[in-house]
């Protein structure tokens, strides 16, 4: 896409002014003027500049002045020598000025005066101007006014532009022999009388955007519609502005994009809204729009106009005469348009520069020279005036940078060119961020030295050099980009149009303005394959390009076109066929089947290729059929005909509208096909009930008779149930529900004029077995039961493969199936039933076909089971003439319930067991009664229920008759201990349980002393003795000794009653010192604790005048403290209340003295202390306590150690230190000592010592544990150990006991 360039022309259409850099509108030079006409080197270099406009009018050719401005030995690029200067062509422009797009690039600014001081003479070319009315000091050359250029379309005349210095080529490229030249893109002069070709026209746009003009901050809406009649779906838009912009990522408070669709026209619309336009908006816009393979695009302008406000013709003072008061622009001027919309001065240029002397004077003078000058809009002008005050920030590396932009022609060549402000720094150039490096064999891109300039040259720019470059000087970057404009390539010879036959050579020629050209081929629209297997071929020579086509078909019909980017050409290529002539028609023939069948015919033309059918339905080539073409012949070979290869077949050669048809009949003897029923011996296995059908194919040219037949029976076609159908290819034999009697062998006969043939297939029906008989229950069982049956006496016709059985309640309808896999055998065991309630079963047969129907239940039945042996049966109790066993009831009863136990008993050394109760106990103990003294029985206890006696009970060791002594032992609680707390007046109630036979005797002594039964309550049974106080007093308190006794064995134990109750208050307080806002109090303990310790003390204080009390601290431990944040000036009373675990104490102490608080005499008096010694050996505050411990659960040993330094402690069992032993886990925490014994046994029992250890001394504490609860000789046996060790473990479990 050409570059959009920017016009330059004043709203008159008058021609720009050409104004010498120094002159600031005059040109006092001495001028040279020539009459030339164009060169066509000039013409042929210039870029195409787009321009628009209204019709073409005729533009006649006229002659051009050429105006010569020279400086005396210019200067550039460092060097003195002479450089050859540049020439600009300008001509007739419109009125409407339109600017670039943001995304194009922008041409550089109008030279400032500092760059202008700086630029090379200058040759005009413009055309030859009317007499205008002129002063002495205008320029010596003024264009004139051309007629109005034509419009920008398909027939309009191009014009030829060659654009300002300043406009489109970087000033550092002004003057050198590789300047670009921007040229029009237009015609030769010579070419102007041609015709255009007229552009295809649109295939999707039915309304395209049209180009518009609006003023800044005004809108403007652009609309694109489609027809949507041949469309499926919605096309696709895009907008874009410049080349390649797009705008649905601008879309915001400025711009809209909006579309819509019409049901009813089938119109798609789509609007593009510009909302308060920019000056900025103006440029090139294009929308495109596709749908599938199809793209239509048009491209329109937008002019943002800015508001007027300065007239025709100005000066530099009479632009800064204010026009509105108070505007925010007003006085804004802009050099580039004073320049453009210059007209010819009727008046003297002004004498002085009313800027040079604004930018030398100082600040009070603006007003003074702004109205000596008549200068009336100071404001605006001292706006622009700090506006050109600003200096530009300088490069540090660059003195002099590139362009924003550059334009070259394909092919040319284009020059960068840098200024370096130190020469010394390293510059590398980058092409999109490429590093682009010199290559001694590739002279694509060169790279200059001249001073402190850098020069990188690119020759033959193709357009993959279209992109942005940038040089870089150490830190600094600079960048530009590159715009690579492609002539357009014409048609100088257009395709002439063809006339032929098939299978001729077609060859079309076109010849085009330049070599090497990209065009492209087009047939009816849509391009032509060029591949390798392509039919054509495309070749080009030169400027000639040609499209072969070797052998012409009827399908090359069409219209061809060649298109290049300057145009294109088309024309039409007709191609008709051959007359034809049949020279041999095809003959019909009758054929046997599976011979080999021809058929053969000719015509003329030869190369003409044809397609063979059968009954109108194309032969397409197999392995079977084979079709072949050589020359003339056309033949249609089958290697084994088939019946269905009969029919009437057609030859139809390609593109002609005559045939040639012949008959093709195909006869076969008849036969049955049995091998299609795919069964053993041809025998039909069906099941009873259902639906037989055999199909069986059958063959024969023509069609045979068929006949079914069973014995001597004929099956006819028109029977119920039974029947037999023939067809073309099949004959069908069907029994709508079979059944038993239908099985049999069953004939087919087949009889046609070629012959016979018959068949034979048998049918065997096969069911379902007979149900077998009730089955029987022999036995039951307690969740079980077994039963037998009979197999049934008909199997169906195939083999029983086992039986399915199914059970019920028979209160219940709901069956449920036993056995998922088949039971072999004809007898089953069923388990898993509810005691006590009645099932029925019944049985099912199975066969290969199904499952029999089930048979008739079995008589009712009730599944009951005798309970398990009784548990736990153990010795309680023995005499001399008794003996008292107890048991645990068994683990399983059963639903036919316990009735009772049968305890039997017999002498050891006997087998004879007698029944020890003659009725049944329904208790699960019994006492044996008549027992002889001193004789040893075994004893066994049995579980009776309505199913009988379970296995006994038997103990494993025998019992001698002979009453045992047991010592008597305290089993005192754990919580009694510790010391019993209670408080006065509550109740006091502790049991102690103790054991002994006979029954032991029990006592109880307090300090010593009898005690008193007024004041405590004894009560004592076989078991336990029971301590009693309706309501304690402290003077209840004491150690209680317990004594039990039987015969000469005792034991004692102690229990610590407490009765505790509300402390005393403290015995004195007094006020120790008083000091600023504190005061120091200090008392002494009450003189009753209550029984227990104190554990704190509550401070309250009073002001003398309310003597209302506020309590300042509460659970204090201390005997003295300071009280703090008392108020100056008040005097203040102090009371102590003392606390122990029951509470406060009724009352308190209250200090005599008041203490007043003083502001002046804040004198601290420091008491003076003596360090304290807290060293001491080991202590025990708390010892070990005797414990008894449960065999398998864990046990801890507590006791507490008081010591300064930290004691090292000891544990100990019997005397032996526990190391490293995983069965103990010792813990100590802040004095507290602990040992936990993991799961303890009988064997742990024994007496464990804490012993505390540090430098000053050393202390120990031990205690008794007594481990309950061990295998029992039974337990012992069910476990499996040998007798030798039992009886090793009983001796010394008797020894520990006879120890303690």
């Amino acid at each position: 896409m050409p570059e959009p360039t920017k016009k330059d022309e004043t709203p008159n259409a008058q021609p720009e002014e050409s104004i010498a850099p120094e002159s600031n509108g005059v040109l006092p030079l001495p001028e040279i003027s020539l009459q030339i006409s164009p060169p066509p080197e000039a013409v042929a270099e210039a870029e195409p500049v787009e321009t628009e406009g209204k019709e073409p009018e005729p533009v006649e050719p006229v002659p051009v002045e050429v105006v010569v401005a020279k400086e005396p030995e210019p200067v550039e690029n460092g060097s003195t020598d002479p450089e050859p200067v540049a020439v600009g062509v300008k001509e007739q422009v419109e009125p409407e000025v339109k600017e670039e797009a943001p995304c194009s690039p922008p041409p550089p600014a109008p030279p400032r005066p500092a760059e202008m001081e700086k630029a090379e003479p200058v040759i005009v070319v413009t055309t030859p101007p009317p007499p205008p009315p002129a002063d002495k000091d205008d320029d010596a050359a003024a264009s004139t006014p051309s007629p109005t250029p034509p419009a920008e379309d398909a027939n309009s005349l191009k014009k030829l532009s060659i654009e300002l210095p300043h406009d489109n080529v970087p000033l550092s490229a002004m003057g050198r022999k590789d300047s670009v030249w921007s040229l029009g893109e237009g015609q030769l002069p010579e070419d102007l009388d041609k015709p255009i070709d007229t552009p295809p026209l649109s295939t999707l746009l039915i309304e395209k955007p049209q180009g518009g003009s609006i003023t800044v901050g005004e809108d403007i809406t652009f609309v694109a519609k489609v027809e949507a009649k041949d469309l499926l779906r919605k096309p696709t838009i895009k907008w874009f502005k410049g080349k390649w912009m797009d705008l649905a990522s601008k879309t915001g408070k400025h711009l809209q994009l909006k579309e819509t669709f019409d049901r009813f026209t089938k119109i798609h619309t789509f609007e593009m809204h510009i909302i308060k336009a920019k000056d900025n908006y103006a440029g090139n816009y294009r929308c495109e729009v596709t749908y599938k393979d199809k793209f239509d695009s048009c491209a329109f302008d937008l002019e943002v106009k800015e508001v007027e406000q300065m007239s025709q013709n100005v000066d530099i003072r009479s632009a800064f005469k204010r026009s509105s008061e108070g505007q925010e622009d007003a006085g804004e001027l802009d050099f580039s348009g004073l320049l453009k919309h210059r007209e010819p001065k009727q008046e003297e240029a002004p004498d002085v520069d009313v800027w040079e002397i604004l930018k030398s004077a100082r600040p009070d003078e603006y007003e003074k020279i702004a109205f000596n000058y008549g200068i009336t809009d100071l404001r605006g002008l001292l706006k622009r005036l700090k506006k050109t005050k600003k200096e530009e920030k300088k490069s540090e590396a660059f003195a002099k940078k590139l362009d924003p932009a550059y334009q070259v022609d394909k092919g040319g060549k284009i020059r960068f060119v840098v200024d370096l402000a130190d020469p010394t720094v390293e510059l590398k150039w980058y092409k999109n961020g490429q590093e682009i490096r010199p290559t001694p064999k590739y002279v694509k891109y060169i790279f200059e030295h001249k001073g402190t300039q850098r020069i990188m040259i690119v020759n033959n720019c193709v357009l993959n050099d279209d992109a942005a470059y940038s040089v870089s000087a150490g830190d600094e970057k600079c960048t530009t980009e590159l715009f690579v404009k492609e002539l357009p390539v014409k048609i100088v010879k257009d395709i002439e149009a063809v006339k032929t036959t098939v299978n001729e050579r077609i060859e079309l020629e076109c010849e085009v303005s330049e070599e090497g050209a990209q065009v492209k081929w087009m047939k009816n629209g849509v391009e032509v394959p060029t591949g390798v297997r392509s039919r054509y071929r495309v070749k080009s020579e030169g400027t000639k390009h040609w499209l072969i086509i070797d052998d012409a078909s009827k399908d090359d019909t069409g219209t061809y076109s060649l298109m290049a980017t300057g145009g294109n050409t088309e024309a039409r290529v007709q191609v008709d066929l051959k007359p034809l002539k049949i020279l041999q028609d095809l003959q019909n023939v009758t054929v046997m089947l599976g011979q080999p069948l021809k058929l053969h015919c000719e015509i003329n033309p030869g190369n003409v290729p044809g397609r063979w059918y059968r009954n109108g339905q194309l032969i397409q080539p197999n392995d079977r059929i084979n079709i072949l073409h050589r020359a003339k012949n056309h033949r249609l070979e089958i290697e084994s005909s088939s019946i269905h290869d009969s029919g009437d077949y057609t030859f139809v050669p390609e593109g002609y509208t005559q045939s040639l048809c012949a008959k093709i009949h195909v006869i076969d003897p008849p036969k049955v096909h049995l091998d299609s029923l795919n069964v053993p011996d041809n025998t039909v296995v069906i099941v009873a009930g259902t639906k037989l059908r055999l199909e069986i194919p059958i063959s024969g040219e023509p069609a045979p008779r068929v006949v079914w037949m069973k014995g001597e029976r004929v099956i006819l076609d028109s029977g119920n149930r039974v029947r037999a159908e023939t067809f073309a290819d099949q004959t069908c034999f069907t029994i709508e529900v079979t059944e038993r009697e239908d099985t049999g062998n069953y004939k087919i006969v087949l009889q046609n004029e070629a012959g016979e043939d018959t068949g034979s297939v048998r049918v065997k029906v096969v069911d379902i077995p007979d149900p077998p008989e009730a089955p029987l229950v022999p036995a039951v069982g307690g969740d079980w039961c077994s039963m037998t049956w009979d197999p049934p006496l008909y199997d169906g016709g195939s083999p029983i493969l086992g039986y399915f059985i199914e059970r019920k309640k028979k209160q219940s309808s709901r069956w449920m199936r036993l056995n998922f896999d088949l039971n072999k055998e004809a007898t089953f065991e069923p388990k898993k039933m509810i005691e006590g309630v009645p099932y029925e079963v019944r049985v099912f047969a199975v066969n290969a076909i199904g499952v029999s129907k089930p048979s008739e239940p079995s008589k009712a039945f009730v599944p009951l089971a005798v309970t398990s042996e009784p548990t736990m049966l153990v010795v309680d109790d023995v005499t001399d003439t008794t003996v008292t066993m107890k048991w645990r009831p068994p683990e399983t009863i059963g639903a036919a319930g316990l009735d009772g136990y049968l305890v039997e008993y017999c002498v050891e050394g006997t087998d004879d067991w007698i029944v020890a109760n003659k009725g049944l106990t329904e208790k699960t103990k019994y006492t044996i009664t008549g027992l002889p003294p001193e004789s040893k029985i075994l004893v066994r206890v049995r579980a009776i229920n309505a199913a009988g006696a379970s296995t006994p009970r038997t103990l494993q060791h025998s019992i001698l008759v002979k009453e045992v002594i047991e010592p008597p032992k305290i089993r005192i609680p754990r919580h009694l201990k510790q010391t019993c707390i209670r408080r006065v007046g509550e109740a006091v109630n502790l049991v102690v349980p103790f054991m002994g036979k006979p029954r032991p005797k029990v006592s109880w002594l307090k300090e010593g002393n009898a005690i008193d039964p007024t004041h405590v309550s004894i009560r004592n049974t076989e078991c336990d003795s029971i301590i009693f106080i309706r309501k304690a007093d402290r003077n209840h308190s004491g150690k209680y000794e317990m004594t039990v006794k039987v015969e000469n064995h005792e034991d004692t134990a102690i229990i610590d009653i407490q009765i505790v109750d509300l402390p005393g208050p403290p015995q004195y307080v007094k006020i120790e010192e008083v000091w600023g806002e504190n005061v120091a109090l200090d008392w002494t303990p009450p003189k009753d604790n209550g029984n227990a310790p104190i554990t704190g003390y509550t401070i309250q204080k009073a002001d003398k005048k309310t003597m209302e009390w506020y309590t300042c601290v509460e659970h204090y431990h201390r005997t003295c403290i300071t009280i703090s944040e008392l108020v100056v000036g008040n005097e203040y009373y102090f009371r102590i209340y003392s606390e122990n675990m029951c509470g406060l104490s009724e009352c308190a102490t209250q200090t005599k003295d008041s203490a007043l608080i003083v502001k002046e005499g804040m004198n601290l008096k420091n008491p003076e202390y003596t360090d304290h010694d807290f060293k001491e050996p080991p202590k025990f505050t708390q010892p070990l306590i005797n414990t008894f411990a449960i065999a398998g659960y864990n046990a801890t040993l507590n006791c507490s150690v008081r010591a300064n330094p930290r004691p090292k402690v000891i544990w100990m069992k019997n005397k032996i230190a526990i190391i490293d032993d995983p069965r103990y886990r010792m813990f100590s925490n802040q004095g507290v000592c602990s040992l936990e014994i993991r799961k303890p046994n009988p064997y742990d029992g024994g007496t464990y010592s804490c012993k505390a250890i540090n430098d000053l001394g050393e202390a120990q504490v031990e205690c008794k544990l007594e481990v309950k609860g061990g295998f029992t000789f039974y337990e012992l046996m069910q476990r499996g150990v040998p007798l030798h060790l039992i009886d090793k473990y009983m001796n010394e479990a008797k020894n520990v006991e006879a120890e303690k």
